[in-house]
């Protein structure tokens, strides 16, 4: 039974852990944009990240180590400290625009403008750090961003044309626009496989103590959590391909959002829109906190974990303590926190390889994963995500200047 709750737990974790602020905002812009065309980068994302996201808990189930942990001991402190600047900044620009989402859901709800909310939103996420555990961070407010099932409700009550759906599961040419597309599909993919996610869920089997006895507990999350956290990312497409595209409104603010629920539901959908998006990257501003935190503290040595006191693992504590106001201080000055997201997720995208990669080789390395490595199909299809990874590492830059607007 208790085995049983930990795959329930984890999945519900997966759900309301995938749509935050980049999800959302990419799914809104293609479905508005292009309709159903661009499901296809949804699925890629979430299976790419269910693959990485299983190959990181078995890492830490069967080593005890961390990503950032075994990165530093297998490939040295010069390689580890390029990916940690280029997995740091990137975090840093993530939860800028997750604190700014939120404090633009507060905004949607009380009439005050968004800059006035982002330093309070930055402290309730400090504090909540400072005094909580592990368990509550991680599985707490993603049982809350369940809300977030909405927009899969949303897309069923709104009666998509399944034909055109299932053809938008299949990549093909873009029938217009092809750097707006493609630009699109790459901040969808960086949204979708956000390497903090998988930093995160390995930090969270070493703070949980698993071990081989939870293998069968890691797949069954992996796949059905982040299955089911594409699913809800699919439904927030399909509702903007049914609400926005066929008034050619192209979504170039989070405050065009609510009219995704209240289509489907009326004034019911705005509150459960507001939720929806404070939760989900109030959660999601949480995490990168800790990944952050994590990433300086398992690189480099300092003892760590969330559930200890914060006088007991200091330098851990003070790296969130003070990642955390600098990444609230870009709503705060009133940046365009869409703008910000797009740009985030294509960094995001960008930033790939330094931890795909790796991980790659750290799956197929005895002295950490014994005989519990990746087999042949496992191995293809990382060695295809990782030079998905690469493609998009290329690709990325040139599309935020030719399609990022």
């Amino acid at each position: 039974m208790k085995r049983m709750l930990e795959v329930a737990l984890g999945i519900v974790t997966g759900i309301g852990g995938f749509l935050e602020a980049g999800s959302l905002a990419t799914a809104a812009q293609a479905g508005s944009e292009f309709r159903f065309d661009l499901i296809w980068a949804v699925i890629v994302g979430a299976v790419c990240l269910a693959f990485l996201v299983e190959m990181a808990g078995r890492l830490s189930a069967i080593s005890k180590h961390t990503i950032p942990d075994a990165l530093r001991e297998r490939f040295g402190i010069r390689f580890f400290v390029v990916s940690l600047i280029i997995m740091e900044l990137v975090m840093f620009l993530v939860m800028a625009t997750e604190l700014g989402g939120v404090a633009i859901a507060l905004e949607l709800a009380s009439g005050v403008s968004y800059r006035w909310w982002a330093l309070p939103v930055g402290f309730l996420a400090w504090i909540l750090l400072w005094k909580g555990t592990f368990g509550l961070i991680e599985k707490g407010v993603s049982v809350l961003g369940l809300v977030t099932l909405a927009f899969v409700v949303g897309a069923i009550h709104l009666h998509p044309p399944m034909a055109d759906v299932v053809r938008g599961a299949l990549p093909r040419p873009p029938a217009h626009d092809p750097a707006r597309y493609w630009f699109l599909a790459v901040s969808i993919l960086g949204a979708s496989i956000s390497p903090y996610l998988f930093a995160f869920y390995s930090a969270g089997a070493v703070e949980d103590k698993w071990d081989v006895s939870h293998l069968t507990i890691n797949r069954i999350t992996a796949g059905l959590g982040m299955g089911f956290g594409g699913i809800v990312a699919i439904g927030a497409l399909i509702v903007a391909a049914i609400v926005f595209h066929p008034l050619d409104i192209q979504v170039d603010s989070f405050m065009q959002l609510p009219l995704l629920l209240t289509g489907a539901f009326g004034r019911v959908g705005f509150v459960l829109f507001v939720a929806s998006l404070g939760i989900a990257c109030f959660g999601a501003a949480q995490e990168i906190a800790l990944t952050a935190a994590y990433m300086l503290a398992q690189g480099l040595g300092w003892r760590w974990s969330e559930n200890l006191p914060p006088a007991v693992d200091a330098r851990f504590s003070l790296s969130y303590t003070v990642l955390i106001p600098l990444a609230a201080i870009p709503a705060a000055a009133g940046v365009d926190i869409l703008k910000l997201t797009n740009i985030s997720m294509v960094l995001s995208a960008a930033s790939l390889p330094v931890i795909v990669a790796p991980l790659l080789i750290l799956m197929n390395d005895r002295r950490y994963v014994r005989d519990y490595g990746n087999g042949w199909f496992s191995n293809t299809v990382v060695a295809l995500i990782t030079a998905l990874a690469f493609v998009l590492a290329i690709v990325s830059f040139p599309l935020l200047v030719k399609g990022g607007g």
